[in-house]
């Protein structure tokens, strides 16, 4: 039988590469953030391009908190249920995306065009920086408290509190801020590299090249920044017998000790480079999001592994060290996990099945003459 501890690091793993891919998928919406810097026929192209691959992000986005919701429900009641409204923005943001996608193009449409591309620049703004946002308060902590006892009580069964802004509070927080940025501008970086190696338009990968000086250059400022602020930031330490505290240099005293993570976000952050200096430096060169987009994965791996492992609380407290939840006490069941585990032995065949998918979808590179 596999020891309750290894299924529940087993599944932040899973977690943690589910994580990973997401990040990866909101280039996107870094697309969509750039649709009117774009004239009229190149809008056309760009949004071909991404209506090819946006559904691939939401749904990456709904398998994302549906397994955390199976694999660690306090933590899903918690943040989904009690920061609700940094989450509604969220999803509300999400939510327009796809009613734009779906009725841009639609044979009468009242609204025309220009009303939902703005939509798709709303969820390509607000998308990657509340998402930032709603990630960094898992590594510098969130306003609410815990109490499991609460389940006894059939007036009031709530194990959180919050505070009366429910997760409006984090937006307010320069780190979160800060986060939320860089993720903003990782998905723009991203997105100009897509469309490098999907349309097939000189002129629109010249405006796309010349965009990247910008979104990398301000992605590359703003990662030096938050690893800065990361490898300087408390963190909290969960002992043998529960008891919660702060520590000085928290995350950075994990990749020390698992160094094979700090060769991970070292590796992924030379690829993020490569991809992205070689794509605006050769003009020649148009498939820098294959790069850029491992060493994307990479370093967010990277990342969610420092945050869940070596005794580290995920979602720290700022109101009540001892409620911060760890992947010991915010996981389901052993059955739960074990029985996932079964299924999750079907993932692969999930990923090679996407795979196979996007290769068919990009066969042939987009063109003025298809987005006419």
């Amino acid at each position: 039988m596999i020891k309750y501890e290894i299924l529940q690091n087993y599944w932040w793993l899973i977690m943690s590469v589910l994580g990973a891919l997401l990040v990866f998928m909101l280039f996107v919406q870094g697309g969509q953030s750039m649709l009117f810097r774009a004239d009229k026929a190149e809008r056309e192209l760009m949004t071909r391009s991404l209506g090819h691959k946006w559904e691939l992000t939401f749904t990456t986005l709904v398998t994302f908190g549906g397994a955390f919701f199976a694999s660690f429900p306090l933590f899903y009641s918690t943040s989904f249920g009690g920061a609700y409204w940094l989450w509604m923005l969220i999803l509300l943001s999400f939510v327009i995306q796809a009613i734009s996608y779906e009725y841009r193009n639609k044979y009468g449409n009242v609204y025309g065009k220009g009303f939902y591309d703005t939509l798709l620049l709303i969820n390509g703004l607000c998308g990657p920086l509340l998402l930032g946002v709603a990630v960094a308060t898992m590594f510098f902590g969130a306003e609410f408290t815990v109490t499991k006892s609460n389940l006894l009580n059939v007036r009031g069964a709530t194990i959180s509190t919050w505070g009366p802004l429910h997760g409006l509070e984090a937006i307010a927080s320069w780190r979160n801020l800060l986060f939320g940025l860089m993720v903003l501008m990782l998905a723009r970086t991203l997105g100009s590299l897509y469309f490098l190696n999907n349309i097939a338009d000189e002129a629109l990968r010249a405006r796309q090249r010349r965009m990247l000086w910008f979104n990398g250059g301000a992605f590359v400022v703003l990662f030096l920044a938050v690893v800065a602020v990361l490898l300087t930031a408390k963190g909290v330490e969960v002992d043998a017998g529960g008891n919660a505290r702060w520590v000085e240099y928290k995350y950075f005293h994990n990749l020390l000790a698992m160094w094979p993570l700090l060769v991970l976000l070292l590796a992924g952050t030379v690829l993020v480079l490569f991809g992205l200096c070689k794509s605006v430096l050769d003009k020649g060169y148009n498939t820098g999001i294959w790069p850029a987009g491992v060493g994307t994965f990479l370093v967010v791996l990277s990342l969610f592994c420092v945050l869940g492992y070596n005794n580290t609380a995920y979602y720290p407290s700022l109101l009540d060290t001892q409620s911060s939840l760890t992947i010991r006490n915010s996981s389901s069941s052993e059955f739960t996990l074990m029985a996932m585990a079964i299924v999750s032995v079907l993932v692969p065949f999930v990923l090679g099945y996407i795979a196979y998918c996007w290769r068919a979808m990009d066969r042939e590179k987009v063109t003025r003459s298809q987005a006419d």
